[in-house]
């Protein structure tokens, strides 16, 4: 949130002429008018206009958009297309598409609604690879939406060094909802005895009887995984490591089938704050939200510090 907030300034550093300093203590001055009822990215945005300054026709990146920008223009490189799906709900039926849009800062989500933006997928028009100029879109949920009043098309911009990075948000257990990717501060206040199961060697699908419904007959390798329990103050939730992502815990493959060595861990882990990459998703067997966990990282007191500073 910070780092588009110093985005937004030097925007409007360069679009005003005036230097930056000048312009965060505009900000500051408009904050302390409204009460702190705005944050300092809105308060940015209303001296921009005081300034005579519209970003609306301006082309954003990736990095840049945040929760509930509307009217977002930008151009990037298709890189992934998902399946379209039907649907019929409260009696209105229609599609839905989806895919992922990267330039250099990074890439993001972007959902269609519109029969016509979704027909030139179906028939080729665009496709994997294309660079393409949207407009008019809406920032929800970390995702590009766009409807009938927004507008994809072909672009002959090339984009150099795609990063193909997805752009995660931080948020609070208690906002998530499955198929997020987030990043929670959290404390880790339980942690499971691990399991165990086979995978094949080759796809790495999981395996029953020696067996690959893909490749046949298998030597097949076994895998972990650990069941955790974590805590943010707005919720408590469950999650899940698999083989590689225990490793983060500091557990090897061989020390995670040491009784002894788990429980010395498992106990030292109890209590410790960190900072977790999640997809969140529903466990349909108990029909509520858990986290698929895919990165941990220790807390950085100096950033943490900073930033409740700014």
């Amino acid at each position: 949130m910070m780092q588009n907030y110093s985005q937004l300034v030097e925007k409007i550093s360069r679009a005003s002429g005036l230097a930056v300093d000048e312009i965060e203590r505009k900000v500051e001055a408009k904050c302390a008018k409204l009460s702190g009822l705005i944050s300092k990215e809105g308060s940015a945005q209303i001296v921009a206009s005081e300034l005579g300054i519209s970003f609306e026709k301006e082309k954003m990146k990736v990095s840049e958009l945040i929760q509930g920008m509307k009217r977002v223009n930008m151009v990037g490189q298709i890189v992934e297309v998902g399946t379209i799906r039907e649907y019929n709900k409260n009696g209105r039926a229609g599609k839905v598409a989806n895919l992922r849009v990267a330039d250099e800062s990074g890439s993001l989500r972007v959902v269609l609604w519109d029969t016509n933006h979704i027909g030139l997928f179906e028939s080729g028009k665009l496709k994997t690879g294309d660079s393409v100029e949207i407009s008019n879109g809406l920032m929800r949920n970390d995702e590009l939406h766009l409807s009938g009043f927004s507008d994809i098309k072909v672009s002959n911009e090339v984009i150099e060094n795609v990063n193909t990075e997805q752009k995660i948000s931080n948020k609070k257990l208690v906002d998530l909802k499955s198929g997020d990717n987030a990043k929670v501060r959290v404390v880790i206040t339980q942690i499971y005895e691990p399991k165990f199961f086979e995978v094949c060697p080759e796809c790495g699908k999981k395996a029953i009887e020696n067996s690959c419904a893909e490749h046949g007959v298998i030597v097949p390798r076994k895998k972990a995984l650990v069941g955790v329990v974590v805590d943010d103050g707005t919720e408590n939730m469950r999650g899940v490591l698999f083989s590689d992502q225990i490793k983060l815990l500091g557990i090897n493959d061989e020390e995670i089938e040491n009784s002894e060595f788990f429980l010395h861990k498992k106990e030292a882990l109890i209590g410790k704050e960190a900072l977790l990459t999640v997809n969140a998703r529903t466990n349909k067997l108990f029909n509520n939200t858990e986290l698929i966990i895919n990165n941990i990282e220790e807390i950085n007191l100096d950033e943490l510090i900073q930033n409740l500073k700014n």
